[in-house]
């Protein structure tokens, strides 16, 4: 069983900068991809970063040139660092992890619990 646990999310104005942290935890042999997700009210959930354990990157367009998605592998932990914020980021992020898992190194799709981002003045 693999764990996520996210942190980070709060309160800022328009224009602001914070920084998201998901920190994975369980038996697994590794994680492929790290990524966070977000869901504003009456939407869909949506991708909003991801990366590979190679380092490569993927960012979606809405958000390109204002986040940026990190990872420390010998911690098992992603982090999104979100600068130039808009109202429109409002939303609930989850940090999602493609683990290999232990013994069977099948790989499953895992959930943290999410964190609230509000953009407001």
């Amino acid at each position: 069983q693999v764990q996520l646990v996210e942190s980070g999310g709060g309160l800022v104005q328009p224009g602001g900068s914070l920084r998201l942290s998901c920190a994975a935890s369980g038996t697994f042999f590794h994680i492929k991809i790290m990524a966070w997700y977000r869901q504003a009210p009456g939407k869909q959930r949506e991708l909003v970063a991801q990366i590979f354990s190679s380092g490569n990157t993927n960012l979606a367009d809405s958000v390109k040139g204002r986040f940026t998605i990190s990872r420390d592998n010998a911690k098992n932990t992603v982090y999104l660092q979100m600068n130039s914020l808009k109202p429109e980021d409002t939303a609930v992020y989850y940090c999602n992890a493609d683990v290999r898992s232990m013994p069977s190194g099948a790989y499953f799709s895992y959930w943290g619990q999410g964190t609230q981002v509000t953009v407001s003045s």
